[in-house]
């Protein structure tokens, strides 16, 4: 740990606020988070109900060996309680019949769902994604992209896609985004990974970091007003207090940030971003007095796009003795949710439970089902891009969330962005009086 001169404010409670915050009080700058809800989190929360916690959105890590909150637990001693996900138990509904996913080289040669010429396509597919071989084009949707595989090769690539960036509209992600995401996925040991205790754990262990290096944690303050001077952010002010800081990290999202900055010049940035949709799903947890017996812990409904996933299985502090807490998810689009179609999803959805966990409906002990959950600020389709973490205009400003460029996507957005722009902030770190200056690790 260092010491240093620079006061920051963190603007946001939710993962890339916890993680900022974490990472510049235990390097020793002086932090204060202010965060509008009562309770840390932002939608990361994870909600007690008779016995049961079900966490608000899926607390999926993808590629945990590569994943940024390796760095946090290494460099500032983060608490994760990693739970890793069983492939051989993960199975795809073809309608008529199951079989396994191709996650793993055995999971490949059992599967059904290619022939054995496409297991071999399939193969090498991964592997010139893992060597940069294949690289997407610029301006060229994924959809379009692999219009030149073999139709069992290309729809499996896109099923793969529609399960890990939460959509059903896997075929507009940008090719190179694709790429640049699965070279990283397919390289993993730990393709899939849960927390034990779910985001409530993750949440608790930042907050403790940020406490216990001196920095201070504020809820119930929302953030009303900036000060300028110049181009610099010189001060925000919540509901009756001013905060004065060297550096301004913003983590929440740009609808929020254009409201901020609607009397500033600076506003027209923030335009763009809060015009594009995110991404959206319909989630439906049940909380079991027992658990029922399946060959499988994840089971994906190809046709409909829908997951279950028995989080319990994984988790058990997440249910009560002899419980069992599952959650389904399925995927919306636009044109889905201006047509309401969300109790059609649900209906889906229990349909999926009677066919792979009959039974379900006398057990059931407790449910949460949210219509239209956000799970990442902005969708990667399309013409749709990430915000930067910085502006020239700004020059003490910073931003991070799930809206904004980093590595990966969903929660992995949140995490990674925090963690480049407190680089940026520890290289530029002003040293207390006799002390080294800062430096990211």
């Amino acid at each position: 740990m260092f010491l240093v001169s620079d006061k920051v404010i963190v603007v946001g409670g939710g993962l890339a606020g916890l993680s900022a915050a974490a990472r510049l009080a235990y390097n020793g700058c002086k932090v204060t988070l202010l965060e509008k809800a009562p309770k840390l989190g932002g939608r990361a929360i994870s909600i007690p109900m008779k016995g049961f916690n079900f966490n608000f959105g899926a607390h999926a890590i993808y590629a945990r060996d590569k994943s940024i909150l390796r760095k946090y637990e290494h460099e500032i001693g983060l608490k994760v309680d990693w739970k890793d996900f069983s492939p051989s138990k993960a199975f795809y509904d073809m309608g008529t019949f199951t079989t396994p996913m191709p996650a793993t080289l055995e999971g490949l040669y059992r599967t059904k769902v290619l022939d054995s010429q496409n297991k071999w396509r399939f193969a090498y597919e991964v592997f010139k994604t893992m060597s940069s071989l294949e690289r997407g084009e610029p301006g060229v949707l994924i959809g379009d992209y692999l219009q030149k595989e073999t139709p069992q090769v290309r729809d499996l690539l896109l099923t793969i896609a529609s399960s890990n960036f939460f959509t059903n509209e896997p075929e507009k992600i940008p090719s190179p985004l694709f790429f640049q995401y699965y070279k990283r996925l397919f390289a993993t040991q730990r393709a899939v990974s849960y927390i034990g205790g779910g985001w409530q754990a993750i949440v608790d262990s930042f907050a403790e970091i940020i406490e216990k290096n001196g920095s201070k944690i504020i809820t119930k303050e929302k953030v009303t007003k900036i000060e300028l001077d110049g181009n610099r952010i010189t001060a925000v002010y919540g509901k009756e207090e001013k905060y004065e800081a060297d550096y301004i990290i913003f983590c929440i999202p740009p609808k929020e940030l254009c409201q901020l900055f609607a009397d500033t010049p600076f506003a027209k940035y923030f335009e763009e971003y809060s015009h594009y949709v995110p991404t959206q799903v319909v989630v439906y947890d049940v909380g079991l007095s027992e658990r029922i017996s399946s060959p499988f812990t994840y089971i994906y409904q190809k046709a409909q796009r829908v997951f279950i996933t028995d989080i319990s299985y994984y988790d058990i502090t997440c249910v009560p003795d002899g419980g069992q807490l599952m959650q389904a998810v399925a995927y919306l689009n636009e044109q889905e949710i201006a047509e309401g179609k969300a109790d059609e999803k649900v209906a889906t959805i229990e349909s999926v439970y009677d066919k792979h966990f009959p039974g379900w409906r006398e057990r059931l002990v407790a449910k949460r089902i949210s219509k239209k959950a956000t799970v990442q600020e902005i969708k990667c389709i399309e013409d749709q891009r990430l915000m930067p973490v910085k502006f020239y205009s700004l020059p003490n400003a910073y931003f991070a969330g799930d809206w904004c460029e980093g590595d990966g996507q969903l929660s992995e957005l949140s995490f990674s962005s925090a963690y480049n722009v407190t680089s940026h902030i520890l290289e530029h770190a002003v040293p207390a009086e006799g002390m080294k200056k800062a430096t990211s690790a």
